[in-house]
C-alpha cells in the first residue's frame, strides 16, 4: 500500500511538495494509518487534535495517546478541547454537526496562525461509500451523488482511493497501534447502521462492490462536470450580471426545454431551498419573491432578479455635517463648495446652500414621501410614483436613498432632485454634491 500511496499522493497532489502539512488525527485505525504513511514520506508535517469530550476518559485516553505517539516521534502535535454537547445545544445543531463545525473552524485558524499550507484527513473509499448512500437515502443531485471530493480549498483526503480493508491490513503489517472509538459500534447513528448493516449486505452481494461503486462515481463526476460546463454556456445565454444582482432573462429561460434544472444549477449555491416555490416566479406574479438566510429572489416583470439580501432595518439614518467633504457609508458620496455648475446628471446635483440646514439626513425611502421633483415647479409627486415611473424593481426601490435637509427631500438619491433647493440667479453659495 505504501508504494501506491506514494504514487497517488505524488501524480494527485504534486503542489504538496515543500509545502507544511497538517494531518488530521484522531487517534484511530485510518488517521494513525495516515499519519504512517505521511511520516515515511519528506513532507513536513504536523498533528491535530480535537478532543470533543463526549466519551468521557476515552476522549482523554486518545489525546494521551497521540501525544505520546508525536513525542516518540519527533513530530509537532497541536490539541484543542471542546464542549461539544453545550455547542450543539447552543447552537441547537447534531452532535456530529456541531463537533464537524467545532473541528474544521479551529483547523482554519490554525492554518492562518502557524502559517502551514493544507489539511490532510483520512477520509478512505469506505467513508465515501457510506457518504453516497446518506445522501441519497436524504434525496440529492449530481453533487451528492458524486460523493466526498479529494480537495475542498485548503482540506485534502489523499487516502480516498483507499479501502478500509487495504488500511486495517497496512496497519496490520506494520504494526501500528490505534484507539478503537467506542462509538463506532453503536448503530444508533444513521452512518454506523449503513456501515455495519447495509455495506455488508452489498460486499456480499458483489464482493468487487466498492471497485464497481468508484466506477459509478467516476461515471457520475464526469457526468456532473458535463452538467456544468452546459450550465456555464446557457447562463451566458440567459443572465446579465449587474453588480451584485444577477438579471435572468425569462423570456430566453422559458425557452429552455428544462429550465428547473438549469436555475437549481444557478441557484443552489445560494442557499435556496423552497425550489417548487422558485419554480412557479417563473410564471408568478411581478413583485413575488423567494428568500433565502442571505439571498433574495424577485419577479420583476420579465426578470428574476437574484441579489444579497441584508436586511437593513428600514429605519436606519445617517446625519451629515457642514464640515464633512464626504460620506463611505452607507452610500459614496462627496460634498463641496464650488463657483459655479456643470453638466449634471443622475449622479451629482447642485443646491444652493443657503436653502438647506444641517446636519443633512440619508434615509431609505418611506411610503407616503413627497418630493417636487426637478423642473417641476410648485407641483409635488410621491416618491412611490416616481419609482413606478421608472419602473424600478422592490429591489432597486429597498436600495434607493432619501438625502433630506430638516425632513424635507433634497434628492432621491441617484434619481431626481428636488425643485426646491435648486439654483437660483439670487444664489451666492453653491454645494455640489456627487454620488460616487
Amino acid at each position: 500500500m505504501f508504494s501506491k500511496f506514494q504514487n497517488h499522493i505524488v501524480s494527485r497532489f504534486p503542489f504538496l511538495a515543500e509545502k507544511k502539512l497538517f494531518l488530521a488525527v484522531s487517534g484511530g485505525l485510518d488517521s494513525m494509518v495516515l499519519l504512517h504513511l505521511l511520516h515515511k514520506l519528506p513532507y513536513e508535517i504536523a498533528v491535530l487534535h480535537c478532543n470533543f469530550q463526549l466519551r468521557g476518559l476515552e476522549s482523554f485516553g486518545d489525546q494521551e495517546f497521540i501525544q505520546n505517539y508525536c513525542d516518540q516521534n519527533n513530530i509537532p502535535i497541536f490539541t484543542t478541547h471542546f464542549d461539544t454537547e453545550a455547542f450543539a445545544k447552543d447552537y441547537k445543531l447534531s452532535t456530529q454537526v456541531a463537533a464537524r463545525e467545532l473541528r474544521y473552524s479551529w483547523f482554519y485558524e490554525l492554518l492562518e496562525e502557524e502559517n502551514f499550507d493544507y489539511i490532510l484527513t483520512a477520509h478512505h473509499a469506505d467513508d465515501n461509500l457510506e457518504t453516497f448512500i446518506i445522501n441519497l437515502t436524504r434525496g440529492t443531485g449530481l453533487e451528492g451523488l458524486t460523493g466526498i471530493p479529494e480537495q475542498n480549498d485548503k482540506i485534502i483526503r489523499p487516502l480516498l482511493p483507499f479501502s478500509r480493508e487495504e488500511i486495517s491490513k497496512y496497519a496490520e503489517e506494520n504494526k501500528i497501534e490505534w484507539r478503537e472509538d467506542s462509538s463506532n459500534a453503536s448503530t444508533k447513528y444513521l452512518r454506523n447502521k449503513i456501515r455495519h448493516n447495509l455495506v455488508p449486505v452489498l460486499k456480499e452481494i458483489n464482493p468487487n462492490f466498492l471497485d464497481a461503486f468508484q466506477k459509478t462515481q467516476s461515471f457520475l463526476q464526469e457526468s456532473k462536470e458535463m452538467v456544468e460546463d452546459a450550465s456555464i454556456m446557457v447562463y451566458q445565454q440567459v443572465a446579465k450580471e449587474a453588480g451584485d444582482d444577477i438579471h435572468f432573462d425569462l423570456n430566453q429561460l422559458k425557452k429552455l426545454p428544462n429550465y428547473k434544472s438549469y436555475l437549481y444549477q444557478w441557484l443552489n449555491e445560494f442557499g435556496f431551498s423552497a425550489w417548487n416555490d422558485i419554480y412557479d416566479l417563473v410564471e408568478g406574479q411581478s413583485g413575488k419573491q423567494v428568500l433565502s438566510e442571505e439571498f433574495r429572489l424577485l419577479k420583476n416583470r420579465e426578470t428574476l432578479i437574484l441579489s444579497p439580501f441584508s436586511g437593513m432595518p428600514e429605519n436606519e439614518e445617517y446625519e451629515i455635517n457642514e464640515n464633512d467633504t464626504e460620506v463611505n457609508f452607507p452610500l459614496k458620496m462627496s460634498l463641496c463648495n464650488v463657483g459655479h455648475t456643470t453638466f449634471g446628471s443622475n449622479k451629482v446635483i447642485f443646491v444652493d446652500s443657503e436653502k438647506i440646514r444641517f446636519p443633512l439626513v440619508l434615509r431609505k425611502w418611506k411610503e407616503g414621501d413627497v418630493f417636487q421633483p426637478f423642473g417641476m415647479r410648485g407641483k409635488s409627486k410621491k416618491v412611490s410614483k416616481l419609482f413606478k415611473d421608472e419602473k424600478l424593481s422592490l429591489i432597486e426601490k429597498e436600495k434607493t436613498w432619501i438625502l433630506c435637509s430638516e425632513n424635507e427631500i433634497v434628492w432621491v438619491v441617484g434619481i431626481r432632485q428636488d425643485e426646491r433647493f435648486k439654483i437660483e440667479k439670487t444664489t451666492n453659495q453653491i454645494l455640489k454634491i456627487e454620488l460616487q
